[in-house]
């Protein structure tokens, strides 16, 4: 079996993986309820999604061209570290300003309590 046959079939599973999880987490984004639920969908599938999609157009581009494409790879590196950060500034925003969020979500956060009911402007660790 030829090299190339087993490698357009790995191409092919990232393309077909990428698109999968990018589609869901689309679908996440418009069909869930909350801010809070909302932020699961670009975060998480839909950066696996692109990343995937990146992996095998690497994968296309290297084979096809006969040496590595580093910029794809920096593209991917640069997603993987700046989609956790931004959700993490997202999702830190959304409490400080307390969105409201559905009765099914479990949990309150424990370090904006003070806050909500006005013993501390802002939550800092007790030293």
């Amino acid at each position: 079996m030829n090299v190339y046959v087993i490698l357009e079939g790995v191409i092919a599973f990232f393309l077909i993986a990428g698109g999968i999880f990018a589609f869901i987490g689309s679908l996440g984004m418009a069909h869930l309820r909350d801010f809070y639920m909302r932020l699961h969908g670009p975060t998480k599938a839909t950066t696996l999604g692109i990343g995937c999609i990146l992996i095998s157009s690497m994968l296309y581009f290297s084979t096809t061209q006969g040496e590595p494409i580093i910029q794809e790879m920096l593209i991917t590196l640069f997603l993987f570290i700046t989609a956790p950060v931004s959700a993490h500034l997202l999702a830190k925003t959304g409490l400080h300003l307390t969105l409201k969020h559905v009765p099914k979500t479990r949990g309150k956060p424990v370090e904006l309590y003070r806050e909500e009911v006005g013993e501390k402007p802002v939550p800092h660790p007790e030293q």
